[in-house]
Protein backbone atom coordinates (compact mmCIF):
# COMPACT_ATOMS: atom_id res chain seq x y z
CA UNK A 1 0.00 0.00 0.00
CA UNK A 2 1.35 3.44 -0.82
CA UNK A 3 1.69 6.13 1.80
CA UNK A 4 -0.95 8.88 1.13
CA UNK A 5 -0.74 12.04 0.39
CA UNK A 6 -1.23 15.15 2.47
CA UNK A 7 -3.71 16.55 0.16
CA UNK A 8 -5.20 13.37 0.21
CA UNK A 9 -5.49 13.92 4.07
CA UNK A 10 -7.02 17.11 4.04
CA UNK A 11 -9.85 15.75 1.66
CA UNK A 12 -10.51 12.85 3.59
CA UNK A 13 -10.66 15.17 6.84
CA UNK A 14 -12.73 17.94 5.02
CA UNK A 15 -15.29 14.75 3.42
CA UNK A 16 -15.69 14.10 7.50
CA UNK A 17 -16.19 17.73 8.97
CA UNK A 18 -18.55 18.33 6.25
CA UNK A 19 -21.44 15.81 7.27
CA UNK A 20 -20.90 16.58 11.30
CA UNK A 21 -21.34 20.30 12.64
CA UNK A 22 -19.97 21.01 16.09
CA UNK A 23 -21.72 23.70 18.08
CA UNK A 24 -19.89 26.66 19.08
CA UNK A 25 -17.85 26.32 22.49
CA UNK A 26 -21.02 28.16 24.90
CA UNK A 27 -19.23 30.86 27.53
CA UNK A 28 -21.68 29.80 30.37
CA UNK A 29 -19.87 27.76 33.32
CA UNK A 30 -21.15 23.73 33.23
CA UNK A 31 -22.02 23.55 37.23
CA UNK A 32 -23.04 19.65 37.21
CA UNK A 33 -19.75 18.47 37.91
CA UNK A 34 -19.35 21.33 40.77
CA UNK A 35 -22.90 20.19 42.25
CA UNK A 36 -21.92 16.37 42.07
CA UNK A 37 -18.93 17.33 44.34
CA UNK A 38 -21.14 19.04 46.34
CA UNK A 39 -23.11 16.11 46.98
CA UNK A 40 -20.55 14.09 47.30
CA UNK A 41 -18.96 16.05 50.28
CA UNK A 42 -22.16 16.89 51.75
CA UNK A 43 -22.64 12.62 52.46
CA UNK A 44 -19.27 12.25 53.62
CA UNK A 45 -19.74 15.33 56.28
CA UNK A 46 -23.11 13.83 57.07
CA UNK A 47 -21.72 10.49 57.82
CA UNK A 48 -18.94 11.78 59.67
CA UNK A 49 -21.00 13.87 61.70
CA UNK A 50 -22.00 11.43 64.77
CA UNK A 51 -18.68 9.50 64.35
CA UNK A 52 -17.31 13.06 66.10
CA UNK A 53 -19.72 13.68 68.94
CA UNK A 54 -18.04 12.73 71.98
CA UNK A 55 -20.10 12.03 75.26
CA UNK A 56 -19.65 10.53 78.47
CA UNK A 57 -21.30 8.21 81.05
CA UNK A 58 -22.13 9.55 84.14
CA UNK A 59 -23.95 8.51 87.29
CA UNK A 60 -25.78 11.52 88.97
CA UNK A 61 -26.72 11.74 92.18
CA UNK A 62 -30.26 10.87 93.77
CA UNK A 63 -32.58 14.01 93.99
CA UNK A 64 -32.62 15.16 97.52
CA UNK A 65 -35.92 16.75 98.59
CA UNK A 66 -35.01 20.23 99.72
CA UNK A 67 -37.42 22.38 101.84
CA UNK A 68 -38.09 25.54 99.85
CA UNK A 69 -39.17 28.62 101.50
CA UNK A 70 -42.56 29.64 99.12
CA UNK A 71 -42.06 32.07 96.66
CA UNK A 72 -43.66 34.94 97.66
CA UNK A 73 -45.98 35.91 95.36
CA UNK A 74 -47.56 38.87 96.39
CA UNK A 75 -46.63 42.16 94.40
CA UNK A 76 -45.77 45.15 96.55
CA UNK A 77 -48.17 47.41 95.17
CA UNK A 78 -47.61 51.95 96.07
CA UNK A 79 -50.94 53.85 95.77
CA UNK A 80 -50.67 57.84 96.12
CA UNK A 81 -54.50 58.80 95.95
CA UNK A 82 -55.71 62.75 94.85
CA UNK A 83 -56.20 63.85 98.53
CA UNK A 84 -52.30 63.04 98.58
CA UNK A 85 -51.96 59.22 101.02
CA UNK A 86 -49.79 56.86 100.28
CA UNK A 87 -50.56 53.22 101.01
CA UNK A 88 -48.21 50.57 100.23
CA UNK A 89 -50.67 46.61 99.61
CA UNK A 90 -53.46 48.51 101.29
CA UNK A 91 -51.35 50.03 104.72
CA UNK A 92 -51.58 53.80 105.41
CA UNK A 93 -47.82 54.99 104.93
CA UNK A 94 -46.12 58.41 105.90
CA UNK A 95 -45.18 60.47 103.18
CA UNK A 96 -41.63 61.09 105.02
CA UNK A 97 -38.61 60.25 103.21
CA UNK A 98 -36.93 58.96 105.69
CA UNK A 99 -39.29 56.81 107.08
CA UNK A 100 -40.25 55.36 103.97
CA UNK A 101 -36.79 54.55 102.57
CA UNK A 102 -36.47 52.93 106.05
CA UNK A 103 -40.30 51.03 105.22
CA UNK A 104 -39.29 49.96 101.95
CA UNK A 105 -35.40 48.78 102.65
CA UNK A 106 -37.26 46.51 105.51
CA UNK A 107 -40.09 45.39 102.50
CA UNK A 108 -37.89 44.36 99.81
CA UNK A 109 -34.30 43.16 101.94
CA UNK A 110 -35.72 39.52 101.99
CA UNK A 111 -37.43 39.54 98.39
CA UNK A 112 -36.03 38.13 95.41
CA UNK A 113 -38.13 40.28 92.88
CA UNK A 114 -37.92 44.02 93.98
CA UNK A 115 -39.97 45.80 91.60
CA UNK A 116 -42.51 48.44 93.15
CA UNK A 117 -45.96 48.82 90.99
CA UNK A 118 -46.63 52.32 91.42
CA UNK A 119 -50.23 53.56 90.67
CA UNK A 120 -50.73 57.59 91.12
CA UNK A 121 -53.77 59.60 90.94
CA UNK A 122 -53.92 61.35 87.22
CA UNK A 123 -54.38 64.67 89.18
CA UNK A 124 -51.33 64.39 91.28
CA UNK A 125 -48.43 65.99 89.98
CA UNK A 126 -45.03 63.91 88.74
CA UNK A 127 -42.92 66.06 91.19
CA UNK A 128 -45.31 64.51 94.34
CA UNK A 129 -44.33 61.16 92.48
CA UNK A 130 -40.70 61.37 92.32
CA UNK A 131 -40.61 61.19 96.23
CA UNK A 132 -41.55 58.10 96.26
CA UNK A 133 -39.47 56.86 93.50
CA UNK A 134 -36.39 58.03 94.91
CA UNK A 135 -37.15 56.08 98.04
CA UNK A 136 -38.26 52.76 96.50
CA UNK A 137 -34.63 53.37 94.19
CA UNK A 138 -32.82 53.92 97.31
CA UNK A 139 -34.10 50.49 99.01
CA UNK A 140 -32.69 48.73 95.70
CA UNK A 141 -36.08 48.43 94.19
CA UNK A 142 -37.04 49.16 90.54
CA UNK A 143 -40.13 51.07 89.80
CA UNK A 144 -43.05 50.23 87.53
CA UNK A 145 -45.28 52.74 86.83
CA UNK A 146 -48.95 51.36 86.70
CA UNK A 147 -51.01 53.57 84.41
CA UNK A 148 -55.03 54.33 84.21
CA UNK A 149 -54.66 52.18 81.39
CA UNK A 150 -53.25 49.64 82.12
CA UNK A 151 -55.15 49.46 85.36
CA UNK A 152 -58.98 49.01 82.97
CA UNK A 153 -57.11 46.66 80.97
CA UNK A 154 -56.24 44.46 83.43
CA UNK A 155 -59.95 44.65 85.04
CA UNK A 156 -61.19 43.97 81.74
CA UNK A 157 -59.55 40.73 81.67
Amino acid sequence: MAPRRKEDNEAEEKRISAGRKVAPPSPDMNVTPLIDVLLVLLVIFMSALPLAQRGEDINLPPEVQHTQQPPDNTQVVAEYSADHKLTINKQEMPLDEQELSARLRDIFEQRHDKVLFLIGDGSVHYGEIFSIIDAASGAGAKVAIVTEGMRREGLSK
